[in-house]
């Protein structure tokens, strides 16, 4: 069982799947940012695009450490979804998951502000969340860098041994949980949740499992 106090939750693959449509669109569109910026081929463009994301964790940093790419224009850009509400697939007991849930929730995603927002208005969720925490209030320094957490405790004092921390990212949760808090991976894969790391505490395929793992809060 869990015990906590406020509730952290990363946003693309966890609230909602981005899998099907976001990330392909997103993926093409940084490529193509590439490509035009860059001057390079497709295929090149891709292969960097790529390397930079393994290296650093997003794409965005390799750009900006060497390119000199202004990152609000990148993001901006490749974050476009006019049709944001025909591509978002999540689970259709969500906000009434979410409710139940008790103490303040935020959202704490790799991801542009903008992007964020929209997607959690798409879900019809966003009033639910005390904050929206992304890559620019983490001066682009993203997840699993422990200087997004910090920013993000300090910011809304909350103390990491009383804060959940939910994710489909296991480097991710890694890292909360080095800072003592307490994790619960989304995963589909019923073959890794038998075999989940010790800094995972829960495992879930559903979010509307969340509230059968809580302790009352004291």
């Amino acid at each position: 069982m869990l015990q906590g106090s406020a509730w952290i939750f990363d946003l693309d693959n966890t609230l909602h799947d981005a899998s099907v449509h976001v990330f392909p669109r997103i993926n093409r569109a940084m490529t193509e940012y590439v490509q035009a910026h860059l001057k390079l081929s497709a295929a090149d463009a891709d292969a960097l695009r790529h390397r930079y994301w393994q290296r650093y964790g997003a794409t965005i940093l390799g750009l900006i450490r060497h390119h000199d790419t202004n990152p609000a224009h990148f993001l901006r850009e490749t974050h476009q979804f006019p049709d944001l509400h025909d591509v978002l697939l999540t689970e259709p007991l969500l906000r009434s998951t979410l409710a139940r849930l008790p103490g303040r929730k935020f959202v704490f995603s790799n991801a542009p502000v903008h992007y964020a927002e929209d997607v959690l208005k798409g879900l019809g969720i966003i009033d639910l969340f005390a904050d929206v925490y992304t890559i620019e209030h983490t001066r682009y320094r993203p997840k699993p860098d422990v200087y997004g957490f910090l920013r993000l405790c300090r910011s809304h004092h909350l103390h990491p041994r009383r804060c959940i921390m939910v994710e489909d990212k296991l480097e991710n949760l890694q890292t909360a949980k080095r800072l003592g808090m307490k994790t619960v991976w989304v995963t589909g894969n019923l073959v890794a949740r038998g075999r989940a790391p010790a800094y995972v505490d829960k495992t879930v395929r559903s979010l509307a499992k969340l509230p059968q793992l809580l302790k009352p809060i004291k």
